[in-house]
């Protein structure tokens, strides 16, 4: 093993010698390269020998989670002689990129359950002093390369908490990461996954020393009194609002010294009444300084979000024509289905942006912003209008049902807001563009984006926040308040993603119930916010112990102070059967030419073959995860709940080649060059919030010999 390893530590030295003056031949970075185009100049594979590509190796984490909640999201990277992955319990793993055997493997929940998901990790190197940064839980850690080992160097005996340094309690916050960081000379650049309830943290950027751990500079997401965006909030809105995080990784340009930020959006996501304004940074593209974390520049692309409209994805580093002028850009995907194109230098708009009129929002105490932001080109690559038209129809039963559903419902344009009613979100939350986010040719100017094109049914319901003549439960209240309602429901019902609460104590006990709010599990995150007793609370609403009402009293307290509101949560817009409630496609694979800002082609991506069978095909599915294109002339995609990777012809959006993994591939691909061949490889984890069948693998493929 060890002969194994060196052979293959020096084979990959002298190609990394061989390929510094080429590009795009090497995927040492998170999707690829730090400018995120997930994009490879590799070529042996291509359109004309597919029928020669097979499995190369297989290899199982041995950990996917039981009844189907469990995923891998993770991109591989391949650096100093191995692939590093992690597994559906979030262990760091080093493999042979040849074989795929595992070299060693670290584990940070030695003595706990493992919780939330993670795409990637992060690589730098000087010298001999080669180290991984992987985030888990609300740490962030630094290995040794070669072994694993923790460098109790760095931070606190080898890990940094993610939640010190944001302004307030580090005790009382949610905070962890699933997107890697980006490294620019000495400095990690890292971004976090929040909660996304009233009580959220702050998602500022941090920048930390990669020897000590250390933060060398912070950029609030949240402008303080004083600071640029600062009136954009009500005046005290810093001291408590949460979110506007970037939680979905970041690009540098390095040469400018550069990083480029996709934010979130404020917390809660829905309600905005106590955050009055545009809210910067949320939902801005935001060009800093990387070493001093200064802005250059920013856009934002949503104002006074009220859909959770996240930017979704790190911003793509391209270079764009025009006639014979080229203009190095950057590229934003957005969960609305547009992409934004920005001159990487000074934020202007490369196409006109037009602020348009959008719906008024009838909650009490909210104030919509008035108008958003529409990129003239390109045109959106998802609807963006529901009517009754739209209507899904793939048999007569299930539009009856769906227009029994939505019958009180709004229907309308984009950015129409929430309602007590309900409302079709349209894109939903899920895109547009999701975490998988663009893939770029340099060679044609061409980006690659999967997109989803399902509805969300989003119902409001008014909570008291404070002192006013309503009566509610205090438990009631916690668990509306706070996270729960997001994944479970206000009637705690569940989705078929999240379980149901009802009758829990036929599932846990107390003590159990406990433990999970204070630790988490798989996808939910730690409560350590709560205090033990709202917590008590919580549990006795939560097992229908609690008889106590809270009493409270008229007061003259303005709309936005006596309620908050909170949504029945995701809940997608199905049909009695589970399909999404729009006619089809539900899931599509786009190709945009930026040099004109014009869409060359779209084809339906996935499908389902109980619904072949009927005769309804071209549907496409949900799908999460991005695609890699090739110089070899493909466009590389797994993501589909049908499990399986899919190779396109880049040029035309024609299909070549599939293969059925052995769970869905809900991460990105990645390629790679060694001994002389081309390698793809996938993970293949399923489950999470998609629902299909969980699993633990990972797959290569390469041409026979």
């Amino acid at each position: 093993m060890k002969f194994v390893c060196c052979t293959v530590c020096i084979v990959l030295l002298l190609m990394s010698c061989r390929q510094q003056q080429q590009p795009f031949t090497t995927w040492e970075v998170y999707r690829g390269d730090k400018a995120s185009t997930a994009y490879s100049a590799l070529d042996q594979i291509n359109g004309n020998n597919l029928h020669l590509l097979e499995v190369a190796w297989i290899y199982h984490t041995g950990d996917a989670r039981e009844g189907n909640r469990s995923t891998i999201q993770c991109n591989p990277i391949v650096v100093n002689g191995m692939m590093y992955v992690t597994s559906p319990r979030l262990k760091l793993i080093a493999l042979n990129p040849l074989h795929g055997k595992e070299i060693w493997r670290f584990n940070p929940f030695v003595n706990e359950e493992a919780t939330g998901v993670n795409r990637g990790v992060t690589y730098w190197a000087e010298d001999n002093d080669k180290r991984i940064f992987f985030s888990a839980g609300h740490y962030l850690y630094a290995l040794n390369a070669d072994d694993g080992s923790l460098l109790l160097n760095f931070g606190d005996n080898g890990k940094v908490d993610l939640r010190v340094g944001l302004g307030r309690d580090p005790a009382k916050l949610a905070v962890w990461a699933t997107s890697p960081g980006i490294i620019y000379k000495d400095l990690l650049i890292q971004g976090t996954a929040l909660g996304e309830g009233y009580d959220a943290a702050p998602g500022f950027v941090r920048a930390y020393n990669v020897r000590t751990g250390k933060i060398a500079w912070t950029f609030n997401t949240i402008p303080q009194p004083g600071e640029f965006g600062y009136d954009t909030w009500d005046k005290d809105s810093y001291k408590e609002a949460g979110g506007t995080n970037a939680w979905a990784g970041m690009s540098v340009d390095e040469e400018r010294g550069m990083v480029f930020v996709p934010l979130g959006s404020p917390a809660f996501d829905f309600y905005g009444g106590n955050r009055k304004g545009t809210n910067l940074f949320g939902n801005c593209i935001v060009a800093l300084d990387a070493q001093t974390g200064e802005r250059r520049w920013h856009y934002q692309l949503v104002h006074h979000d009220l859909w959770d409209y996240d930017l979704p994805a790190p911003p793509t580093l391209v270079t764009v024509k025009s006639g014979q002028t080229k203009t190095d850009a950057v590229a934003q995907v957005t969960k609305m289905g547009m992409v934004f194109l920005f001159n990487r230098l000074t934020g202007e708009p490369l196409f006109p942006i037009e602020e348009r009129a959008v719906p008024r929002s009838g909650l009490m105490g909210e104030a919509a912003w008035p108008t958003q932001p529409f990129p003239v080109k390109p045109a959106p690559f998802a609807r963006q209008h529901f009517s009754e038209s739209d209507i899904t129809g793939i048999s007569d039963s299930a539009y009856a049902f769906v227009k029994e559903r939505i019958k009180n419902a709004k229907m309308g344009p984009i950015f129409t807001p929430p309602d007590t009613n309900g409302v079709v979100q349209f894109p939903g939350t899920r895109g547009g563009a999701e975490w998988g986010g663009a893939s770029f040719d340099p060679e044609t100017g061409v980006l690659y984006v999967n997109a989803n094109e399902i509805p969300l049914l989003v119902k409001m319901k008014a909570i008291p926040a404070g002192d006013n003549d309503a009566v509610i439960s205090r438990g009631e209240k916690i668990y509306t308040l706070n996270n729960c309602t997001m994944c479970h429901g206000t009637n705690r019902a569940g989705t078929a993603v999240f379980p149901s609460l009802r009758q829990l104590s036929k599932k846990f006990s107390r003590e159990q119930a406990a433990v999970l709010l204070k630790a988490g599990k798989g996808q939910m995150p730690a409560y350590p916010n709560i205090t033990d007793e709202d917590k008590k609370a919580l549990l006795d609403f939560l097992f229908d112990a609690e008889q106590n009402t809270e009493h409270t009293h008229k007061t003259s307290a303005k709309p936005e102070q006596q309620y908050r509101y909170v949504h029945n949560g995701w809940t997608v817009l199905t049909d009695k059967e589970g399909y999404p409630g729009v006619k089809p496609p539900w899931g599509t694979l786009n190709a945009i030419d930026l040099n004109k800002g014009e869409l060359l082609w779209k084809v339906p991506l996935g499908e389902y073959p109980e619904l072949v069978k009927r005769g309804i095909g071209a549907t496409g599915t949900q799908n999460l995860g991005g695609a890699v294109v090739t110089a070899g002339g493909l466009v590389i995609i797994a993501a589909t709940f049908d499990e399986k990777l899919r190779i396109f012809d880049k040029h035309t959006g024609k299909l070549l080649w599939e293969y059925k993994l052995s769970a869905g591939g809900y991460a990105t691909p990645a390629t790679y060059m060694l001994n002389g061949k081309q390698y793809i490889v996938i993970a293949a984890g399923g489950g999470g919030k998609v629902g299909s069948p969980s699993g633990d693998t990972y797959v290569a493929f390469r041409l026979k010999d």
